[in-house]
């Protein structure tokens, strides 16, 4: 039997003290079941929402779906348990929210609204509530829709998205008449906001099945939909003489995300994603029949901007996403000299070289290269070691007050051309960046 943590027991023993029906549910007690760790907790009462309200002096109602917010506090941090007066929902003409909500007054009808069967399990401590066969669903590794799919999607088109992301997450095949409904109904993903379409990408791209999942998304079409740019790489031919792809480009950017050892969804939708230009820019040679993709970094990292514009990414995520697929292109070579690495090391950020080799490595292995290489493990460690040297006058390891101080001068430009010849002297090794020999040196500087 699986058992409740005290906070979530301590509210559904409070409403039932005063009369009331209540029930924890939804992803909490299906990851429960599964024995997969288990945060959002959810719950569904037949109390309304004053009520709950009088019985939790710290909770808290701004919405008008009849959710109450309880926080509690944890070791590190607060969480909030939800809790849903039963309700009937009438009307989705945005094809998200209902039109009108109304109480319910049995757990059946409030479970019968739910999306997906192993999401409408309820749990009162003691016994659990099963009216759709949820647990034969967890045991089949099945993800189905609680009653008609076409109805379910025509409610809320975000749960599109929301079964594959679940899927993906769980490692479950979705049922043949779910799937053909999300199949038939792609076109309503359109009426749901940039921010909900990215945030269950990003969970699907961040899942364990990462790349089943995107294939769920193409062969529903829904990725036709969302990411049109990778969609179209889908048969565009590689293998030709002078190149050892085995795939096309679409199979070859899923094959690099499954092999990416990055756990940053972010990088792993930039090695997803870090080939699209390929689709634009492919020529074949008549004659030669030699295929070239020249330019494709930089056309990839105009389509990943406008990407991640119409998702509404962050700037800061933009501005990453750009830079990991414009210089994905580098070229390996523990022989490079300094400054060659150097400039490469500042055009990609030193923040993001640990997440452009993750890339490499998905790229490397998604095209059918071998697991190691040594040639890779030893440009890592050049870069490791040009890394010990400074890159800007900034670096340097003393500043402009020392300067004035050593050398008795007033601020103005001679204190920064004496920063620089010794930050030049000091990138060519004939001073070490020290303090003390940099303190020594300044006296001896003619800017």
């Amino acid at each position: 039997m699986i058992t409740l943590p005290q906070p979530a027991q301590e509210i559904i023993e409070t409403l039932s003290k005063h009369g009331f029906e209540s029930f924890a549910v939804g992803g909490s007690i299906r990851d429960l079941l599964l024995g997969l760790p288990t945060k959002d907790w959810d719950f569904t009462t037949n109390a309304p929402p004053q009520k709950v309200l009088a019985l939790f002096p710290d909770s808290f109602y701004d919405n008008e779906f009849g959710t109450v917010g309880i926080p509690y506090k944890t070791d590190s941090d607060t969480e909030v348990y939800e809790i849903t007066t039963y309700r009937s929902e009438h009307g989705f003409s945005n094809k998200r929210h209902p039109d009108e909500v109304t109480w319910g007054t049995s757990l059946e009808a409030d479970l019968a609204r739910r999306d997906l069967t192993i999401n409408a399990i309820a749990f009162d401590g003691k016994k659990l509530i099963d009216p759709f066969a949820g647990q034969k669903d967890l045991q089949k590794k099945l993800v189905r829709t609680v009653g008609k799919p076409e109805d379910r999607f025509q409610e809320d088109a975000l749960r599109l998205i929301r079964t594959i992301r679940i899927a993906a997450q769980l490692g479950f095949t979705i049922e043949s008449q779910t799937l053909s409904a999300i199949s038939s109904n792609t076109g309503l993903i359109k009426s749901v906001s940039s921010d909900r379409v990215r945030m269950e990408l990003m969970k699907i791209i961040g899942s364990k099945y990462a790349a089943d999942g995107v294939m769920l998304l193409r062969n529903t079409k829904l990725l036709a939909e969302i990411l049109p740019e990778l969609d179209q790489c889908f048969g565009v031919p590689q293998k030709s003489p002078k190149r050892h792809h085995l795939y096309d480009v679409g199979t070859h950017l899923i094959m690099s995300l499954h092999n990416c050892p990055a756990t940053d969804p972010l990088v792993r939708l930039a090695t997803l994603l870090h080939d699209i230009g390929k689709s634009v820019v492919f020529r074949k040679d008549v004659t030669t029949q030699i295929i070239t993709f020249y330019n494709h970094e930089v056309v990839g990292a105009k389509l990943v901007k406008e990407i991640a514009l119409r998702l509404n990414f962050s700037k800061k995520d933009r501005e990453k996403l750009v830079t990991l697929v414009r210089w994905h292109q580098f070229t390996v070579d523990e022989n490079q000299n300094d400054n060659t690495l150097r400039r490469f090391i500042r055009r990609v950020g030193k923040e993001n070289l640990k997440d452009i080799l993750d890339l490499r490595i998905g790229d490397r292995l998604g095209g059918g290269a071998q697991e190691t290489s040594w040639r890779l493990r030893l440009f890592m460690a050049r870069l490791d070691e040009v890394q010990k040297q400074p890159f800007t006058v900034s670096d340097l390891k003393i500043n402009g007050h020392d300067v004035m101080k050593v050398l008795d001068i007033k601020p103005g430009p001679q204190v920064g051309k004496i920063l620089n010849k010794l930050f030049d002297e000091v990138i060519i090794q004939k001073i070490a960046n020290e303090r003390e020999t940099l303190l020594i040196h300044l006296k001896k500087v003619n800017p």
